[in-house]
């Protein structure tokens, strides 16, 4: 299948050698005085490669879910998030999250235009020790993943030229505005005491909110049934996820310190006890341990305890894998056996659901035994603040993901239409696509 001639990229790569020549960013006291440290510095380097693996991991992970003739497509979902988000980010989505925020929900998109201002800039408050460039350039990969994890809600049936004009506008509108929210120091979420340690709200949520609409405005698929084209593949994807989120929490504390070792130990045990807790519950029911029951466990428990990482007790993390592990395999069940929306890879049950599990309980198990800067210790210690917080907090960002991403559906849906044709669903998106087979 031959695509049509199309000026639109050649038109943008004119602009941005056109920015890149104009406004050029100017490093601001390399070499001069810093107060940074030497191990915080190679932790954060170290944790933004290992946050950065995390995007080829999901590749994997999703790609050995879908039929074979989707694998490349589906894989390249992800990869393309990694060129096409850090574009983006250096030109204004970095300012957008952290730049002079405009009433606590979105930062000023020319604080730093084309990245002016970052390379040896002021230290960012949260993060002293370290370079402001590091700092960005860890963002960078949670912004990256984010998208990326909507994917498996519409694997198998979406163009990807949509796909891509979707990815912008999702990172604009959803990411963005919940990114500044939550983790800027002005930010409305923030202000309101709401919590989330490494991305619970920001980036679960958000993902699995906006793949649950996507899901159900893309409609079901044509085919009926699903066999995985490689499990080996997810046993890959789930290792390199599993390895990466190490650098996603505990690299979360913005330093080589105890708060990392902490948040490295609560993610360590939440996974593993989501990974039993799902086999074990399957076993319960009269089903087989499977490979891709232990890959989804893993998952989901690593989902549940990114926003609690950096405030909870190891016990308490085994509690919080192990009560989402099982809510997120029934909903699994349900959507599988008894709902008609076809979220392909269970994004929002895993993700979506997974990430308000972990947030709830954060505002259940968080204590100041842990870390200090916190203002208020959680439910299970008899406060109340926290926890109301968090629901509120996780309220307002399901309500305005829902309806954000409706929106921005409808909008690329118009510009460019999302759904493939029956026939290219039928002969594959790798063929259909990219004119590449597996």
């Amino acid at each position: 299948m031959k695509s049509k001639k199309s000026t639109i990229p050649f038109v943008f790569l004119l602009l941005l050698v056109v920015l890149c020549l104009f406004f050029p960013s100017i490093p601001i006291n390399v070499g001069g005085e810093s107060s940074y440290d030497a191990a915080d510095v190679a932790w954060m380097l170290t944790s933004t490669a290992l946050v950065l693996i995390m995007t080829p991991g999901l590749a994997f992970f999703y790609g050995g879910m879908v039929k074979k003739k989707n694998v490349i497509s589906t894989m390249l979902q992800s990869f393309i998030c990694m060129c096409l988000i850090a574009v983006v980010w250096v030109i204004f989505g970095f300012s957008l999250v952290f730049g002079e925020s405009l009433y606590g929900v979105i930062g000023n998109p020319a604080t730093y235009f084309m990245f002016n201002g970052v390379i040896g800039g002021p230290n960012w408050s949260g993060a002293p020790t370290i370079p402001f460039a590091l700092f960005a350039m860890y963002q960078l990969k949670f912004a990256i993943i984010t998208p990326a994890l909507i994917t498996g809600a519409f694997a198998e049936r979406i163009r990807f030229t949509s796909y891509i004009l979707f990815v912008c506008l999702f990172f604009i509108f959803i990411y963005a505005p919940l990114a500044h929210a939550t983790w800027h120091p002005e930010g409305l979420l923030a202000n309101m005491g709401v919590l989330d340690f490494a991305g619970g709200t920001v980036v679960h949520m958000s993902a699995g909110v906006t793949a649950f609409v996507s899901a159900i405005f893309l409609k079901r698929g044509n085919s009926n049934g699903h066999d995985p084209a490689r499990v080996t593949y997810v046993l890959i994807g789930m290792g390199l996820l599993w390895f990466g989120w190490f650098g996603f929490n505990a690299g979360s504390a913005f330093g080589a310190n105890d708060l990392a070792a902490s948040a490295l130990a609560t993610t360590t045990t939440a996974s593993a006890a989501a990974a039993l807790a799902w086999i074990f519950f399957d076993a319960a029911r009269g089903k087989k341990p499977t490979a891709m029951g232990v890959s989804i466990g893993v998952v989901v428990g690593l989902v549940a305890i990114t926003p609690a990482a950096g405030f909870v007790t190891v016990p308490h993390s085994l509690i919080i894998g192990v009560v989402t592990s099982i809510i997120c395999n029934l909903l699994v069940e349900w959507r599988t056996t008894r709902s008609n929306v076809d979220d392909t890879l269970d994004v929002f049950p895993s993700h979506g659901v997974g990430g308000m599990i972990g947030m709830i309980l954060t505002g259940v198990f968080a204590t100041k035994t842990i870390n200090p800067d916190i203002d208020t210790n959680g439910l299970f210690f008899g406060e109340t603040t926290l926890f109301w917080a968090q629901v509120i907090g996780l309220i307002g960002a399901v309500a305005y993901t829902f309806i954000v991403a409706f929106i921005l559906l409808k909008i690329t849906n118009t510009i460019s239409k999302l759904r493939v044709s029956p026939e290219e669903e039928e002969v594959g998106l790798d063929i259909s696509q990219h004119g590449e087979k597996l």
